[in-house]
């Protein structure tokens, strides 16, 4: 049964795998919407925002980057790009638009319901974490876990949740090195894999979002062979 009763949009233009997730999800307790067609799929992302997009890369009407773009101009609602196998520039290019997560067809169900969990209690658990304080502070960097939202001085930094969790890890313990087994447990909730570059990713997209904002580039640090720290 699927945690929280979440909402999950589909948008996925091949007729039969549509199908088959639209079953699979509502076998596991969320309530789905399906789209087969970019535009129509943002409308109804913009119009009611669900609790978790799943979006293909190959749509008819406009790429799944496009999507995600115009999406992320608006909300931040945690997205797992649908790529095709192996293809790796794909996978780099979602995250770099702000993907949450990635998954390459063809898929093992199992597998994608476990992504579809880790990444929902991901983004309800900030609610019930009453030991945490609900927001961090240091120099012009502001981090509100209520909102999920970044700020550095006046400008708001957009950062999808998955991007938040982490810098709110790095910036929990700063000066400290957390590795990266560690944050993959504790941000993505799954093992480390020495083939997989999505921490890297977002943590590239973190900086650079920071640093548009004006704060200095190394208080991000990427310390190669042992993980990252927040200065």
């Amino acid at each position: 049964m699927g945690a929280f009763l979440a909402e999950v949009l589909v948008i996925e233009d091949d007729q039969v795998l549509s199908a088959q997730l639209g079953e699979l999800l509502r076998l596991q307790g969320y309530t789905v919407r399906l789209s087969q067609l970019g535009e129509s799929g943002l409308a109804m992302a913009l119009a009611n925002a669900p609790d978790l997009i799943l979006l293909d890369v190959m749509l008819p009407d406009m790429n799944g980057f496009s999507v995600l773009r115009r999406l992320r101009e608006q909300q931040q609602t945690p997205v797992i790009m649908l790529t095709a196998c192996g293809a790796e520039e794909e996978r780099i290019r979602g995250l770099r638009h702000g993907a949450d997560d990635y998954l390459a067809k063809p898929f093992n169900p199992t597998e994608l319901q476990l992504r579809i969990d880790a990444i929902l209690r991901r983004t309800r658990s900030a609610e019930s974490r009453a030991v945490q304080p609900s927001s961090l502070n240091v120099d012009a960097l502001v981090l509100d876990r209520h909102t999920l939202r970044a700020r550095v001085g006046e400008q708001d930094r957009a950062l999808t949740p998955l991007q938040f969790r982490l810098l709110w890890q790095l910036m929990l313990q700063p000066g400290e090195v957390l590795t990266k087994p560690y944050l993959y447990r504790v941000v993505f909730e799954r093992e480390h894999s020495g083939y997989d570059r999505s921490l890297d990713m977002h943590v590239s997209r973190i900086r650079r979002r920071l640093t548009e904002a004006g704060l200095a580039a190394d208080r991000l640090q990427t310390l190669h062979g042992r993980g990252y720290s927040f200065q």
